[in-house]
């Protein structure tokens, strides 16, 4: 196990109801005035919006509303929440609302005290110290980005996805209530789980040895997510299986899964070009990618594919035959996510193969190698894409 130092200063509030006691959190970390922040108008429809509004008032906090974050959300709502921001004197940031709009608000948080453009830190020009306090109340189980110090945003020329992070950006509050998942399409609940998945293979694909303690908790986040999202498409009032999906969800990308150990990313990397060009769910694109990644850098460490097809697939380990092992893994993970509804490549995603070569050239490593848990040059992605082209199970 390496060297590490982890730090997670948010309060979570799990639990039903709680987004009532908001205005009470935000009026606990400081916050005199409120931009609230939210996508469409599923929270408007709900109901939500109005509740977090009561709160608020109830703590005599004024607020200022900006909706209308999209999925894969946009720079161009990032200025315009900045802009709010410092006209208003605008001193905490309440996203309303799932990863899109947690990333949104943590991209204006960072924007508004910086006199440079925003992107700059997305385009790695510059790192932030500072930033405007956030708080969440999560809609949907899947980014985790209600406990991490990460977002991603896309810029809306060239529609290129890029991510920054630190802990100036980790929210001070979270709001957790698992009933606010349970009108969630099929669909979404679905890439959501996918995302949850994803998040954990990119830390348990380590090259880093003697990581026992951190292997067990990802296989106990994926054997979680194995269990319970069946339970919640089958019946999406399932509260208690909604809220182990939701708590999951943080902890798969909090940083105690993956502390003490490398990590890859790659596969986030990869997919992020395809949800910039198509602009489909960032769940569905892993779907397509992490597996085919998998097939491609497996002979770098058979016996870790091997392990997490006995541990988390129940698949019998073939002493004579590791590799077989390995690839039976590989296969029941997207036997899983077709089971759930998922995309397994290409053509059901929606992708075109000859967009191949401006998906890699997005992805940016050019001459060079990236870095993860098996460096990966420019050939090595589009390889990647080619085998999403006609996976099948």
């Amino acid at each position: 196990m390496e060297n590490f130092n982890f730090c997670s200063p948010t309060e979570f509030v799990f639990g039903k109801e709680r987004e009532n006691d908001c205005g009470a959190y935000v009026k606990k970390y400081g916050g005199s005035k409120v931009l609230i922040h939210y996508g469409s108008g599923s929270v408007v429809r709900s109901g939500l919006l109005d509740r977090v509004k009561k709160s608020l008032e109830a703590e005599q906090i004024p607020y200022v509303e900006l909706g209308g974050v999209q999925p894969n959300p946009r720079d161009g709502k990032v200025y315009e929440g900045i802009e709010i921001c410092r006209k208003e004197q605008i001193d905490f940031i309440l996203s309303v609302g799932g990863g899109s709009c947690i990333d949104s608000a943590k991209a204006i948080a960072v924007g508004v005290p910086y006199e440079g453009d925003f992107w700059d830190f997305y385009s790695g020009k510059a790192e932030f110290q500072t930033a405007v306090p956030v708080g969440v109340v999560l809609t949907i189980a899947a980014a985790g980005s209600e406990g991490s110090g990460d977002s991603v945003i896309t810029k809306e020329e060239g529609m290129v996805k890029r991510g920054a992070g630190g802990d100036a950006m980790r929210p001070r509050f979270s709001i957790l209530n698992p009933e606010l998942t349970c009108t969630l399409p099929p669909y979404q609940t679905a890439c959501g789980a996918t995302d949850i998945m994803a998040h954990v293979f990119e830390r348990y694909f380590t090259n880093t040895k003697e990581v026992e303690i951190t292997d067990r908790l990802c296989e106990a986040v994926l054997l979680t997510m194995v269990k319970e999202t069946p339970r919640v498409i089958e019946n999406p009032n399932n509260y208690e299986a909604r809220a182990n999906i939701m708590w999951a969800g943080m902890v798969a990308h909090n940083g105690v899964v993956g502390v003490g150990r490398s990590q890859d990313w790659n596969s986030h990397g990869i997919e992020h070009e395809l949800s910039g060009l198509y602009d489909c769910a960032h769940g569905a694109g892993l779907a397509v990618i992490m597996p085919s990644w998998m097939e491609y850098v497996v002979d770098h460490d058979v016996m870790r594919f091997a392990q997490v097809a006995t541990r988390v697939w129940g698949c019998e380990m073939n002493f004579q035959n590791p590799k077989e092992t390995a690839l039976q893994g590989i296969r029941k993970f997207r036997e899983f996510l077709v089971s759930i509804g998922m995309p397994i490549n290409f053509e059901q995603l929606g992708a075109k193969e000859e967009d191949i070569p401006t998906l890699v050239k997005n992805f940016g490593v050019g001459d060079g190698m990236t870095g993860g848990f098996q460096p990966l040059s420019a050939d090595d992605v589009a390889a990647i894409y080619k085998i999403a082209v006609n996976a099948t199970v």
